[in-house]
């Protein structure tokens, strides 16, 4: 495989893709109002595409050791083209929602076979400046999402934002023609895993997101009942030597916590921008967008210094510029629409070294056979943190609603901050106990 020509045009379908997230972060505040509907609600159209995203990468990846890639990508993106088309023509929350919802079972195919892609076929002492690219990529949707976003819903509407995920499918019959052949080794897919770890994932999101206690209850039935599975299971969807790693396990709690700062702090942004300082929608994209395209530029300096220093030099400097930024917007947040551009400007290009930096040093703790399913379930854990984070983030401001504005979102920068906090202590725990052999 052409690895300098696969994965630049791989790093553009994800760039659609993840931008289909942050362009409608931007545009929540006129859904919310024009759908009539409340903050918690709203945040469903994030959270709702971040776990299905988070699901559907799991599950292409898994399926990666038994089907092919290309095959895979095929299915992934036109279930992607028709949900977007259908999203096009919702004007009610719950179609939205259900676009939204099949939307993200088509994006995860890009976002689990590219790691997939990059750890199988791309030589170690490239692979970290694949990933890089992969990340910056990412890194470049986060950012540039808002400015298209604000863009687009300020001319045509949020419904016209659907119409942009169309475009990926551009790619596709060039992809199609450059990715390997592939002959899988003949194995079996469990379907019931992949069942159980649909319903873990969507119960305990529900639970949390409706604060109820029997939805929790349901969720812990679906983890019994999948832990029973897999002490049972031949070749589970989950594979339980994976969590027997220490090492495997501490990464996973950092991806989580990563990704609950990432889209926890894209999810304030915008509103904080719109609520406190009355900005369009237009005006955020511009805000936000400084961050993301210096985050691109430095990723290809990221990925080459990754390869040279190390991984997780990398993860903890992330973690520290990560803090501070929390730390400057739950102090001094009030003061100027200044604050989030220069904030961002840090905090893009720290989170993209990071988690590029993190995926890097899993895919080399994993050996060939678990790639696929090591891969894949770090990007569900990351995901899954992401789409916890929207939600409860969505619930806090709901339950501030009679508090001052400013100190709602103080508060809640807080809690990121301190989640910050907790994901570098892990870090340095995973450190110390793999020293001998950290890269």
């Amino acid at each position: 495989m052409n690895d300098r020509l696969v994965m630049p045009i791989w790093t553009f379908g994800l760039f659609l893709i993840v931008m289909n997230t942050t362009m409608f972060n931007v545009s929540i505040p006129s859904i919310i109002q024009e759908l009539h509907i409340t903050e918690d609600l709203g945040s469903w159209i994030i959270s709702s595409y971040s776990i299905g995203y988070a699901l559907s990468t799991v599950i292409y990846s898994r399926l990666s050791d038994v089907v092919s890639i290309r095959r895979l990508l095929i299915v992934g993106l036109i279930v992607l083209g028709l949900s977007s088309f259908l999203g096009i023509f919702a004007h009610e929350f719950h179609i939205l929602l259900a676009a939204r919802i099949m939307q993200s079972a088509g994006a995860g195919s890009m976002a689990g076979l590219g790691l997939v892609l990059a750890s199988r076929y791309i030589p170690i002492e490239r692979r970290g400046r694949a990933i890089a690219m992969i990340s910056a990529g990412s890194a470049m949707a986060f950012g540039l999402g808002p400015i298209v976003g604000g863009a687009i819903s300020e001319f045509f509407g949020w419904n016209g934002l659907f119409a942009v995920t169309c475009l990926v499918l551009v790619i596709l019959p060039v992809l199609v023609r450059l990715l390997p052949q592939e002959k899988p080794e003949a194995s079996s897919f469990d379907i019931p895993g992949a069942a159980l770890t649909v319903i873990n994932a969507a119960t305990l999101l529900t639970a949390v997101t409706h604060l109820s206690v029997l939805w929790l209850a349901i969720s812990v039935l679906s983890f019994a009942a999948h832990a029973w599975h897999l002490r049972r299971g031949k070749d589970p969807f989950i594979n339980p030597e994976l969590l027997k790693k220490a090492g495997y396990r501490k990464l996973l709690l950092v991806g989580f916590c990563i990704l609950v700062l990432n889209l926890g702090n894209l999810f304030l942004m915008p509103l904080v921008l719109a609520h406190l300082f009355q900005q369009s929608a237009l005006s955020i994209g511009l805000m936000i967008a400084p961050g993301a395209i210096l985050s691109a530029v430095l990723s290809r300096f990221v990925g080459r210094w990754i390869d040279r220093y190390g991984n997780v030099r990398f993860l903890l400097l992330g973690h520290i510029i990560l803090a501070a930024v929390l730390a400057f917007f739950s102090l001094e947040l009030a003061v100027s629409p200044a604050i989030i551009i220069g904030g961002y400007l840090f905090f893009s290009p720290a989170f993209s070294a990071t988690i590029a930096s993190l995926n890097n040093e899993t895919s080399l703790a994993l050996p060939r056979v678990q790639i696929g399913s090591g891969m894949g379930f770090m990007q569900l854990v990351q995901f899954f943190g992401g789409s916890i984070s929207v939600a409860l983030c969505g619930i806090l401001l709901h339950e501030q609603r009679f508090s001052p504005l400013v100190k709602a979102y103080q508060h809640i920068y807080g809690l990121l901050f301190i989640v910050c906090l907790c994901s570098l202590g892990m870090l340095l725990w995973y450190r110390r106990s793999s020293l001998p052999e950290a890269s």
